[in-house]
């Protein structure tokens, strides 16, 4: 009997140290994963719990050179209208910027609590040596956690939740308790972003011909720009134009007279050589419709181009970005379609002196798909270049370069399907988005106002039916202001879109330069909020004026038909404004002295 008490009091013992045991681990767990952060190959993820021990992990996709989606990731993607239904053709638009290449995010709005249970599914090839850029790792630096204690201890813990198939699963679901500003704010916000008064200083400092390859030899053309550019400065000064109002440009005495004198005197070599179908083969749909649009309506026009190369004042280098990227789609890297370019660029330089007089400055491309700026840094980097993703902290060139639209095109047959919107007065909806979640950005503008105002319709995808789509375009017509979010690059179709729709663009994209930049005041009719402030946002919206928006409203009227496709180009339409801004750059390489 007595052997058995002492049996039975040693067991209490060991259930009691058991218990201990237990307790103590699981408060050592909730201790620890309140400052837990955990690395995954590039990228940086931090745990949070919150009241009802609910996981939270924010996440910023690592950098790579290698990226491919699946396709219903690329249909909840960076589109203009952004309900509409592709065809696989569509489906390979945006790819992530650099820093993303190697990620997959799914992103799944739920109702009830939980504000967004975002799922990252991560693919085991994350950690297979790509190495980005020094600028890329800057700009993708990690978001920020409110305590970094014993973080670095637990990076290597955090390594042992990779399942054994190489992938790995994070939920995240967002909630009041659970979410601070620091952890939002990635680290490239400490980082000053060229504002648009900056990017003005820099349209004006100083003429970009001093940073080009001087011409070899002197030509007629060269000196009949020469004569264009003094005719411009010494415009006669335009008073109440019917077609064009000053409240819109930046001065509408200079664009007047420079239109007027490209219409009159301008002659476009397009270069026959390349292969479809990534030269001389359109596409006239979907994200990257406008490059297509401009090569279809340039090779078409009988005003513009000639065929003796020695009446060209420009020579258009005839390829398709989006083309380039389909034919390809199963290469490993941009690199190779830079070695593309580069084979075609020593094509054209062997068989013309024209290349070689200037060193491609006289020449122009036009594209749109994300990675047009890298890929023709090198090989095309004197050329004139006329891109969507126009970013001035990256490739992109003021003076030199010009900012493409990003329209998204349903129907190649009827490009103005719906445009127009209801009357300033008739808009009771201060600002509406909705859309995919590429990107940081987009998240965070959803974490600060998704249900949050009663005015403020911020949303995450729409459904893609036929109800849905009529929705997102009544909102648009319904609203103040349109969101303009960055998703994975600067560029996003809806400053296009906002303007179809007369709706005010609300730019949130750092470092962004807006279209046609050399000859709009896009502070007229849009406004500018640096990402750090979208926190702000409806204060600051609110503080606008009511008589400023009206006026603002009316510029996007304004500006309307700047941005219009037409099959058949008409004044001051979208392909006349891309061509004179090539012009106009071209301008400002002749030296008047």
């Amino acid at each position: 009997m007595e052997i058995t008490a002492q049996a039975q009091m040693l067991f209490r013992r060991v259930e009691f140290r058991r218990f201990v045991l237990i307790i103590g681990t699981l408060v050592a767990t909730v201790v620890v994963s309140q400052c837990f952060a955990f690395r995954y190959g590039k990228t940086l993820y931090f745990l949070s719990v919150s009241k009802d021990s609910t996981a939270v992990i924010f996440a910023n996709a690592g950098s790579s050179s290698n990226y491919s989606k699946s396709t219903e990731e690329v249909l909840e993607d960076e589109v203009g209208f952004e309900n509409e239904v592709m065809d696989d053709e569509d489906t390979d638009y945006e790819l992530a910027s650099e820093f993303e290449r190697n990620s997959t995010e799914k992103f799944v709005f739920e109702k009830g609590n939980v504000d967004l249970d975002v799922r990252f599914q991560m693919e085991s090839d994350m950690v297979r040596g790509n190495v980005s850029t020094q600028e890329d790792t800057d700009l993708t630096a990690s978001l920020r956690t409110a305590s970094s204690v014993d973080s670095e201890k637990n990076v290597e813990e955090s390594k042992e939740t990779q399942h054994k198939d190489g992938k790995i699963e994070l939920v995240r679901s967002d909630s009041e308790d659970s979410v601070t500003a620091s952890m939002l704010m990635p680290k490239r916000w400490d980082k000053k972003p060229t504002t648009i008064s900056q990017m003005n200083s820099l349209l004006l400092r100083s003429p970009i011909s001093t940073r080009l390859t001087k011409p070899r030899w002197s030509s007629v053309r060269d000196r009949e720009l020469v004569s264009v550019k003094l005719e411009i400065e010494n415009a006669p000064i335009v008073r109440n134009s019917q077609e064009l109002s000053d409240f819109v440009f930046r001065n509408v005495s200079k664009f007047k007279r420079s239109y007027e004198l490209m219409e009159r005197m301008l002659k476009v070599y397009v270069y026959r050589e390349g292969e479809k179908p990534v030269f001389h083969q359109p596409y006239m749909r979907g994200i990257y419709a406008s490059e297509g649009w401009f090569m279809k309506l340039m090779e078409a026009n009988k005003k513009f181009v000639v065929r003796d190369q020695k009446k060209a004042h420009l020579f258009y280098l005839p390829f398709s970005s989006k083309m380039l990227r389909t034919t390809f789609e199963d290469s490993k890297g941009k690199k190779d379609f830079e070695k593309y370019l580069k084979s075609y660029v020593a094509l054209i330089s062997r068989k013309y002196r024209f290349w070689n007089r200037t060193g491609g400055a006289d020449h122009f491309l036009v594209a749109c798909h994300d990675w047009a700026s890298y890929i023709t840094r090198k090989s095309m980097k004197n050329c004139i270049r006329v891109l969507c993703n126009a970013n001035v902290r990256k490739d992109f060139v003021i003076g030199k370069d010009t900012s493409l639209p990003v329209t998204y095109v349903r129907s190649s047959e009827d490009p103005l399907k719906d445009v127009g919107g209801n009357p300033a007065s008739e808009r009771s909806i201060l600002a509406f988005f909705a859309g995919g979640m590429h990107g940081y950005l987009r998240p965070i503008l959803l974490h600060y106002w998704e249900n949050k105002e009663p005015d403020m319709k911020i949303l995450g995808p729409m459904p893609r039916d036929i109800e849905g789509k009529r929705m997102y375009r009544e909102y648009m017509k319904s609203s103040k202001y349109c969101i303009c979010a960055r998703g994975y690059e600067v560029h996003t179709p809806r400053v296009v879109e906002a303007i179809f729709y007369e709706c005010v663009p609300v730019i949130i994209s750092d470092n962004y330069v807006p279209p046609f930049f050399e000859v709009l005041n896009w502070e007229a009719f849009s406004v500018f909020i640096q990402e750090k402030d979208i926190h702000n946002l409806r204060n600051i919206l609110l503080s606008i004026p009511k008589d400023k928006y009206e006026a603002m409203q009316l510029g996007v009227k304004m500006v309307q038909k700047h941005f219009f496709w037409h099959k058949e180009p008409v004044k001051y339409d979208l392909f006349h404004m891309t061509l004179h801004s090539v012009w106009n750059n071209r301008i400002l390489q002749a030296k008047t002295r």
